[in-house]
């Protein structure tokens, strides 16, 4: 909420002039004109007689006037009296009393008269008497002494003062007496009680009356008050009389109101006008009387009409002759009712209706002087001349007294003096003076030159041209140096001169030229007006709610005329800021830290300029937790309930929305409180349901949004009565722990649920369906009872009763219960198992009969375990596994058996006890499956035409193997599958020479067994043909990533094709095909990766079958092989890859085995000299074809590649079209930063016959080992060369033809 407000120079001038409009023309005061009193004490002068008397009397004139005075009608000679002085250039009397003076000899009726030539001013008679505080009289106060419900008055009668003193009542420790609708102090200050109660008994009710003017308070003597009530009133004539006829004092009565003031039942007011009309009606009885008032044939003034002392006096403020007529006052309790009616009238002192002002008159000119005045009478006017009645004044042909009106023609100069109208009736009187004064005199104009007017835009603005001359000039506005006069609706003339512009605007900005002309001159002056743009707060402070303790903030954005500084200013409740560290103010903000409930409120920012002023409010709420209720009370109490009332405490500004009542058990639980019940917020009593033989306490706790407050306090105690038990245990359980016993449990009564003292229960049992009778025992309060000798596992009726030192509790129901369990007795038998698939077999039997399971039947549990795989590949140990069947089944499945392997199961039955004995053993084998992957495949010995493959049988054959599947297809050098080729091998190689390759050509193969069921998991791997015969090896890869980079041209015997590309769509991230290739101590770990970039890679294995943790190796970057050293020669090892970074995130697991110790065949041809040599001899053709290159280059266009894929595409998923020899798409799954394209085979070479400059990485060279990827037997690599080269430019037209010998270096380079 925003309140504007804006406080603008033109609007306070505009109330000034219209003052100046109302006033007489003022005369500059270097020009002859008749005195004007200018200031003169107060018609009623009451003075301290402590001090000087001081009478004012100042006037002005020119020339300067000489005072006089008049004491009570004559001629007051100062000289004569040393007392009394003069101010110096003044007519202000001193009156020297401070050494041995008194006021009363000053007392009087004194008037000032201010003269010169040109007339004679007067002052009001002036009435002088001092204050007045006179002591009490002394007097014997009697003690009051009153009967309880009578009424009383304490007359306080002080003494008269001057001025009348204020009267209140107070004890004896200066402390007001407490007044209300029943006691009461009346307008002649005596101190009124409607019926007296035992607590008015005192014996200090002092009356004071204060006289301001002296600052002084008198005190009467103090009065004892002495109320007896009826029942002590009683006993004291009973302890004085004897007589047995006498009953007492009557009973305390009700009794219908009366009137102690004003007696009678009419009386009447008169009260002038403009006074406040006070009146009043008190009124006693039993109960208290409530006073009302009315206006009999009319309403009470709105806005004037106030009620004080507890409705008991009618105040209306400003009254007029409207406001005369009957009043009534009504006093009315149950019994009854009276009134009162007072007639009201309302008389008038003078008033001025016009008031006569000074009259500048020019020779020869007219002119009048009106007094017009009214009253109640109406008053009658007088005229004086120079403070002499016009009607023995001297004659002055040139003015006519008509009544009220002087009326002036053809004046001159002799007609100057100064008039007196008196208007009086028998109220009062008015005096005013009115000059005429006769000038010829030129126009003048009195505002200052160059005056600057600053206004805010759409307020009105007011040039003042202030005037002079005789006569009266006329007045004319213009605007700029050249404009024309203004007129029209958009300007107000006034008759003192000022310019009104209603709505100021921007362009309202200017020069102002006002010209003033008489027949005498003419005179202007220029005055200057500048609108500015209004101050507006465009970001104001909103409503906050904030919890006590938090930080609020109240923005306050503010935009402005730029030419004025505006200061903005924080208030609090329209009163400044406490003085407080934690009200912290911003250039646009107030913050407020560690809130308290004080700071509750509406908080305001003011910004001011010089111009105007704006603000805008806000309320800030404080919330927190209740007060705590208090004032507990109990009340309505029976022996099983009690109805419980509360006084809430202050919510804090969040309404409480409902009552917890706790409560305390003093007997069993002192000072441990429990929940009882709640309710709503609005409820303060409730009715609590009590159990027998609880010491209660209850307490309270409000709760609200904020939430809840902390406990009341405790309400008295409540003890009730003992009882027999309501209720009994619960949760009654019979269950055996031994087979010949029932053991009897229950939930025990809780605290106060016994009602009583001498807790115990009656355990009954009975064999179920037998004819028994009941057996029972009275045990102490436990929760257990254990029968002894019973049948096995037979159903018993059980019963618990609770009873105590007064009763029994109600019949107990009855439960049914069991003796305790034993083992089964028989095995499930016909077992039968069907098989489902090869990991999957179904199992039936017959159950068992229920009296041999001797227990609760919990279900049939089947053990079941491998005995051999039918692959003749024994484990070296057995695993038993278990599945439980709930309920009275008499099947399951047994999953995840493995194919082609022997097993054994047997059957239980289950109860609470335990399991049965087991069937016989059920011997069932599982067919054959589709076969685990290779364990390992392993690529070596390239040559320009063939590769040597060796492999492992599948680590899991899952039956007998039938043949492996070796399929293989070409990779060019844009990461494209050439066509398929599928060889079938028997089932007992594990090694293959494919001959009739292409050299220097990239081949992916794919791997797998087969078993008459199927084809199993396949292995992936990828090898390179060597370049030529020079004996140069390239890395062999018998492991890795899979992939190497190196640019290749193709074979003569494939044909140019233009493929078809198929997209491959990864999945991220995953390592697979995870193969081991082992030699006597070591092994190479190899394996495929889709994912982000830039992973290490760690290596876990272990010894297979172990229950040891796994070791873990950290590979050197992120390569995609790894050779796990210092292994056990002959031992089967588990193996498994993992990403660090990505949680949990590893590769399937792989088995291998290393193998017995082998010479080793290789040697290392790097430190041959014929492969020195041979090496010189490449690297010199190298530098011959380089230079070719360059000279064609220059002739020839760029050579086009296509920009490489992201994966390999395993041949089994993607399209292809191998009639027509297209290639499908392959994706590498090589990182992007280490990912580098071949030349793209069968592209076209462009005109200018250039080739774009590639890299060429081995998947080995890749991580700069600098070796080939052959393996020696103790994991060394064969043969070494440099890492990455810088990219080299290429040239020629790689064609299918030939290969190029560009692309042939770029292989090894």
């Amino acid at each position: 909420m925003m309140t504007k407000k804006t406080i603008s120079a033109s609007r306070a001038s505009l109330i000034l002039f219209l003052c100046q409009m109302i006033t007489a023309l003022e005369v500059p005061l270097d020009l002859s004109q008749p005195p004007t009193i200018t200031q003169q004490s107060p018609k009623d002068y009451i003075v301290d007689p402590r001090e000087n008397i001081v009478i004012q009397c100042e006037a002005k004139g020119k020339p300067p006037p000489s005072f006089s005075w008049t004491r009570n009608g004559t001629h007051f000679d100062i000289d004569k009296d040393a007392r009394v002085t003069v101010k110096p250039n003044s007519g202000t009397l001193v009156i020297n009393i401070m050494n041995g003076g008194k006021a009363e000899a000053y007392e009087g009726v004194y008037q000032c008269t201010a003269r010169n030539e040109r007339g004679a001013a007067i002052s009001n008679n002036i009435v002088i008497r001092p204050s007045r505080s006179p002591l009490w009289t002394k007097e014997k106060v009697e003690p009051k002494h009153v009967r309880e419900g009578d009424p009383l008055v304490l007359h306080c009668s002080p003494p008269v003062g001057l001025p009348p003193p204020i009267i209140f009542w107070m004890d004896n420790s200066f402390q007001r007496l407490p007044q209300n609708e029943r006691v009461s102090q009346g307008l002649n200050g005596d101190l009124y009680f409607s019926n007296v109660k035992p607590e008015d008994t005192r014996e200090d009710y002092i009356c004071y009356a204060r006289f301001n003017h002296t600052q002084t308070i008198q005190q009467k003597q103090p009065i004892s008050v002495k109320v007896f009530s009826m029942d002590s009133l009683n006993e004291t004539i009973s302890a004085n009389l004897s007589d047995t006829g006498f009953y007492g004092a009557k009973p305390l009565t009700e009794r219908r109101p009366t009137l102690l003031t004003p007696v009678g039942s009419t009386s009447n007011k008169v009260e002038l006008r403009g006074n406040v009309l006070l009146l009043e009606c008190i009124a006693e009885g039993l109960p208290t009387p409530v006073i009302r008032w009315i206006k009999e044939g009319g309403e009470l003034p709105i806005n004037r009409t106030f009620f004080e002392n507890f409705k008991k006096t009618l105040k209306i403020i400003e009254v007029s002759e409207a406001d005369s007529g009957k009043y009534k006052c009504v006093a009315r309790n149950p019994l009854g009712s009276t009134h009162h009616t007072i007639t009201v009238t309302v008389k008038a002192a003078p008033y001025w209706i016009t008031a006569p002002r000074n009259l500048v008159l020019s020779p020869g000119e007219d002119g009048t002087l009106i007094c017009r005045a009214n009253g109640n009478p109406k008053p009658n006017i007088s005229w004086l001349t120079n403070g002499v009645p016009i009607a023995i004044a001297p004659e002055d042909p040139s003015r006519k007294v008509d009544g009220d009106t002087i009326i002036f023609s053809d004046v001159q100069e002799r007609s100057s003096a100064v008039y007196q109208c008196n208007a009086s009736n028998e109220y009062g009187y008015l005096l005013a003076n009115a000059f005429v004064n006769v000038l010829a005199e030129p126009p003048r104009i009195l505002t200052p030159a160059n005056k600057l007017y600053q206004i805010i835009a759409n307020n009105p603005a007011l040039l003042d041209c202030a005037f002079f001359g005789s006569p009266v000039p006329e007045i004319e506005w213009f605007k700029g140096v050249k404009g024309s006069i203004l007129h029209g609706d958009l300007y107000v003339f006034h008759d003192n001169g000022t310019l009104e512009i209603p709505v100021a605007q921007k362009d309202s900005t200017g020069t102002y030229t006002c010209v003033a002309r008489n027949k005498l001159g003419k005179v202007q002056n220029e005055v200057h007006l500048e609108v500015k743009d209004p101050t507006m707060i465009i970001k104001q402070p909103e409503y906050k709610i904030i919890q006590k303790g938090g930080q609020v903030s109240f923005e306050c954005t503010i935009k402005h005329d730029r030419t004025l500084m505006p200061t903005i200013t924080w208030l609090k409740d329209n009163g400044e800021l406490p003085v407080d560290e934690r009200f912290i103010i911003h250039k646009d903000s107030l913050a407020i830290m560690n809130v308290t409930d004080k700071d509750d409120g509406t908080y305001t920012c003011v910004a001011n300029t010089t111009l105007d002023s704006v603000s805008a409010s806000a309320v800030l709420t404080v919330v927190d937790r209740p007060d705590p209720p208090f004032d507990l009370e109990l009340t309505d109490q029976l022996e099983r309930s009690i109805q419980l009332s509360w006084i809430p405490g202050y919510d804090n500004n969040s309404p409480i929305t409902n009552f917890v009542i706790e409560y305390e058990d003093g007997m069993r639980e002192p000072g441990v409180w429990h929940y009882q019940t709640e309710v709503h917020g609005t409820q303060t009593t409730v009715q609590l349901k009590l159990s027998p033989y609880v010491n209660y306490s209850f307490r309270v706790i409000a709760v609200n949004e904020i939430g809840r407050s902390q406990p009341s306090e405790a309400s008295e105690q409540y003890l009730t009565k003992a009882a027999k038990p309501d209720e009994n245990p619960s949760g009654v359980q019979g269950i055996g722990s031994e087979p010949d016993n029932l053991v009897i449990i229950w939930e025990p009564l809780k605290g106060f649920q016994s009602n009583g003292p001498g807790l115990q229960y009656k355990v009954s049992w009975r064999q179920k369906d037998v004819g028994d009778e009941w057996t029972s025992v009275i045990v102490a309060n436990v929760s257990k009872y254990i029968v002894s000798g019973t049948p096995t596992f037979v159903p018993y009726e059980i019963k618990v009763q609770a009873l105590n030192d007064l009763g029994y509790a109600p019949e107990p129901a009855e439960v049914i219960g069991h003796s305790g369990e034993d083992l089964p007795m028989v095995a499930p038998g016909n077992v039968q198992v069907h098989i489902v698939n090869s990991t999957l077999a179904k199992v039936h039997w017959d159950p068992v009969p229920l009296k041999t399971v001797r227990g609760h039947l919990q279900g049939y549990r089947i053990y079941y375990w491998k005995v051999q795989s039918l692959s003749k590949r024994r484990r070296r140990h057995v695993e038993k596994k278990i599945l439980t069947f709930s309920g009275n089944k008499t099947h399951g499945m047994l999953p995840g058996l493995e194919p082609y392997s022997s097993y054994k199961l047997n059957v239980r039955v289950v109860n609470g006890k335990g399991e049965g004995p087991a069937s016989p053993d059920k011997l069932f084998k599982t067919p054959e499956g589709v076969p685990s992957s290779p364990s390992f495949l392993k690529i070596s010995n390239p040559t320009l035409d063939s590769l040597t493959l060796e492999w492992g049988p599948p680590t899991h054959p899952n039956g007998v193997l039938i043949a492996y599947t070796l399929k293989f297809q070409p990779i060019n050098s844009t990461h494209e599958l050439g066509p398929l080729i599928e060889i079938r091998i028997p089932a007992n190689e594990t090694s293959l020479i494919l001959s009739n390759l292409n050299y220097s050509t990239r081949y992916k193969f794919y791997f797998y067994a087969q078993t008459s069921v199927g084809s199993g998991s396949q292995i992936t791997e990828e090898a390179v043909t060597i370049m030529d015969e020079a004996g140069i090896l390239p890395p062999a890869l018998g492991a890795g990533k899979g992939y190497s980079e190196t640019l290749f041209a193709t074979s003569p015997v494939i044909h140019t094709v233009h493929p078809t590309f198929y997209k491959v769509r990864p999945v991220y991230p995953r390592i697979r095909n995870v193969t081991a290739s082992a030699a006597e101590t070591y092994a190479n770990i190899s394996w495929e990766y889709e994912g982000p970039d830039h992973v290490n890679f760690y290596v876990e294995y272990g010894v297979a079958g172990s229950k040891e943790d796994w070791k873990k190796e950290i590979v050197n970057g992120s390569r995609s092989f790894f050779v796990l050293k210092g292994l056990t020669p002959g031992t089967s090892y588990k193996v498994r890859v993992g990403a660090e970074g990505l949680s949990g995130f590893v590769s399937s697991e792989d088995v291998f085995e290393t193998g017995p110790a082998m010479a080793s065949r290789q040697v290392d041809i790097a430190t041959q000299g014929w492969f020195i040599g041979l090496m010189c001899a490449v690297a010199l053709l190298i530098l011959i074809l380089l230079i070719v290159c360059f000279i064609r280059r220059n002739k020839g266009g760029k050579y086009p590649v296509k920009e490489k894929e992201d994966a390999h595409a395993d041949p089994e998923i993607q399209p292809m079209k191998e009639d027509d020899g297209t290639f499908g798409e392959y994706r590498s799954l090589e990182s992007d930063a280490e990912d580098h394209k071949p030349l793209k085979k069968g592209s076209r070479t462009p005109s200018d016959r250039t080739v774009k400059k590639e890299d060429s990485d081995d998947s080995l060279v890749d991580y700069g080992e600098g070796v080939n990827g052959q393996f020696n037997e103790d994991g060394s690599f064969i043969g070494q060369y440099s890492g990455k080269k810088e990219k080299e430019p290429a040239e020629g037209n790689e064609s299918s033809e030939a290969p190029s010998p560009v692309n042939a270096m770029n292989s090894f380079v």
